[in-house]
């Protein structure tokens, strides 16, 4: 493609995740958020099929996780598939539809999120969700 396409993509990927005041900036010019959003664009700047994510927000601070969090959700209710490993259960409950539960690298329990979070089949499940259960909303 052409200098002036890729620009245009660019662009384009950068308003999408919140970021197009940011254009000229280098990394090290944004916040932790701000830099995962661009990884975030980068990504769907490719058209993609799936985005993989690998505990996104794991090094943010809330305000910066809430950001990010936002963009994955717009993501998702824009129908892009996202395999995305994440302790932030809130979030997985509210945008994901399937869940993997898995514990010392074996899975403990998986199948589609209302179920998941509703109602698990297996007593670890139920432990880990009951431990969170003042974090999250499980009911909703």
């Amino acid at each position: 493609m052409s200098k002036a396409e890729a620009i245009q993509i660019g662009r384009q990927a950068l308003e999408k995740v919140g970021l197009s005041d940011r254009e000229d900036y280098y990394p090290s010019q944004l916040s932790g958020g701000q830099q995962q959003r661009v990884a975030i664009a980068r990504a769907i700047a490719t058209e993609p099929e799936i985005i993989y994510f690998d505990e996104p927000t794991s090094a943010l601070d809330p305000e910066l996780t809430g950001e990010v969090l936002a963009v994955m959700r717009t993501l998702a209710e824009e129908g892009m598939t996202m395999l995305v490993v994440t302790h932030e259960m809130g979030f997985a409950r509210q945008v994901s539809s399937k869940v993997v539960f898995m514990e010392h690298g074996l899975v403990v329990e998986s199948g589609d999120s209302y179920s998941f979070f509703h109602s698990p089949r297996e007593e670890r499940t139920r432990s880990f969700l009951q431990t969170l259960s003042g974090q999250i909303s499980l009911a909703s």
